[in-house]
């Protein structure tokens, strides 16, 4: 099984070079694309360097700054393998935790899988009560539209067999993009898995970028994507060679 990491980068020069590191060290990722949506911190040098350096890295440039959405629809089209995971580039998430996130897909149980930071006993930095409370009501808010019982819909690690995302039109340039996928896979009738992950938060100090705005926007894809008729519906059916094993 081919796991292609897809990663939107913007002014993270301080942990592009670890984060990529660490990703390329997993014994899972295969391929890792790099979308930089017109850093000016000096990112963008250092992707040069780096693919350079590794023959399975691919860098795209945006030259305009157009948000982590429109950075992901430019990935995930460039993606070939058979599984496609989003990465944030900031070291919250851990790339050690690929395996336990694939399994589901690879096992033949699962088509999507998200990892959440608010399900089983990994540990988790002690941040933001506001943020928290935030997640927990775009979360359940969400699942009032699809009907899922997600516990952590705004999480960034979400994991695709790469055809159901060929059946998706990504439409959200910003952070829309999470309420958005999660309400278009269900309404494909996707098999959708949470595995609970670790999380290593920052603070505003260390780089965060999401502001309340952001959480304003949720609210209304929510509404917009969990209203919408007419969207493809049927469950997604396993290829009939697909062989996913780990």
């Amino acid at each position: 099984m081919k796991l292609s990491v897809v990663m939107p980068v913007f002014n993270e020069r301080t942990t592009i070079e670890q984060i990529i590191e660490r990703v390329l060290g997993s014994e899972h990722a295969c391929e890792l694309i790099i979308v930089d949506d017109a850093s000016t911190d000096g990112t963008r040098q250092c992707l040069e360097r780096a693919a350079q350096q590794h023959d399975n890295v691919t860098v795209r440039f945006h030259e305009q700054n157009q948000g982590k959405g429109a950075a992901l629809r430019t990935g995930i089209a460039l993606a070939t393998g058979d599984v496609v995971i989003i990465q944030d580039a900031d070291l919250e998430y851990d790339p050690d935790e690929y395996g336990r996130l694939v399994r589901p897909i690879a096992n033949g149980q699962a088509d999507v899988v998200f990892g959440s930071r608010f399900a089983g006993g990994q540990s988790h930095r002690v941040l933001y009560f506001w943020h928290s409370l935030g997640n927990r009501f775009l979360t359940l808010l969400s699942n009032m539209f699809t009907n899922l019982n997600l516990s952590d819909m705004e999480t960034c690690y979400k994991v695709f067999r790469r055809d159901v995302l060929e059946r998706i039109t990504i439409e959200e340039n910003r952070f829309g993009f999470e309420p958005e996928i999660t309400a278009k896979v269900a309404r494909l009738g996707c098999r959708i898995y949470e595995v609970g992950i670790s999380y290593y938060g920052r603070t505003y100090e260390d780089g965060k970028k999401i502001k309340w705005t952001d959480g304003v926007r949720a609210i209304w894809c929510i509404l917009k994507y969990g209203l919408r008729r007419g969207a493809p519906t049927g469950r997604v059916q396993m290829p009939v060679d697909a062989g996913m094993r780990e």
